[in-house]
């Protein structure tokens, strides 16, 4: 079977919808050709929000253009890498540090499928990458997609994570404490200055 082209809306259909419209749109046309429920959904997720100028993942959402198409053939049927070639920058390789300690610590907490792994440390670290919160700058709906997706290879990581930190917080925190660096000098979080900056809605 031939790989499928994404086809975007028209102009005049643009104009009618709104953006998240075009955005729900788009991530039902990505789950028409959807073969991993879990992963696969969470995927279009963040490409239905990338390609609506959504989110801030660089392109192919930070992974290699051979690990995009192996991530992609994993989780969905006979689509045109090339749809998705236009959306998003080239990776920041001045954090290029950064990129490696975050992915050490999603991958010393690896469970399952290894590939599927190293697929999502690498979109996790370029989420991170981004200024606002986590799940946003990946494109995902929720907090609870985000919580979703880090369980899906890094249950031992997230399940450390009990007082519900905001989860950037959390990652930079556990960076910190493998370097034994405590820079937060309140006795408690509950009665820190900052707790609303840690731990608030996100």
């Amino acid at each position: 079977m031939p790989a499928v082209k994404y086809v975007p809306p028209s102009a005049a259909v643009s104009a009618v919808h709104a953006s998240e419209q075009l955005r729900r749109d788009t991530y039902h046309w990505l789950m028409t050709h959807c073969r991993h429920p879990r992963l696969g959904r969470l995927v279009a997720r963040m490409l239905a929000s990338q390609m609506m100028g959504k989110g801030a993942m660089p392109r192919w959402l930070g992974l290699s253009w051979r690990d995009f198409s192996a991530l992609m053939g994993q989780c969905f049927h006979h689509l045109e890498i090339d749809n998705f070639a236009s959306y998003g920058e080239e990776v920041d390789l001045e954090r290029a540090d950064e990129h490696l300690e975050l992915r050490s610590l999603f991958l010393a907490h690896t469970l399952g499928d290894q590939h599927q792994a190293e697929w999502l440390a690498d979109i996790l670290v370029a989420g991170c990458m981004g200024s606002d919160h986590l799940w946003q700058d990946l494109g995902l709906w929720s907090r609870a997609d985000l919580k979703e997706l880090i369980a899906l290879s890094f249950e031992p990581l997230a399940e450390k994570n009990v007082h519900d930190m905001k989860w950037k917080k959390f990652f930079y925190k556990q960076l910190c404490i493998q370097e034994g660096v405590y820079t937060c000098r309140a006795p408690s979080c509950q009665v820190c200055h900052d707790y609303a900056a840690c731990f608030g809605p996100e």
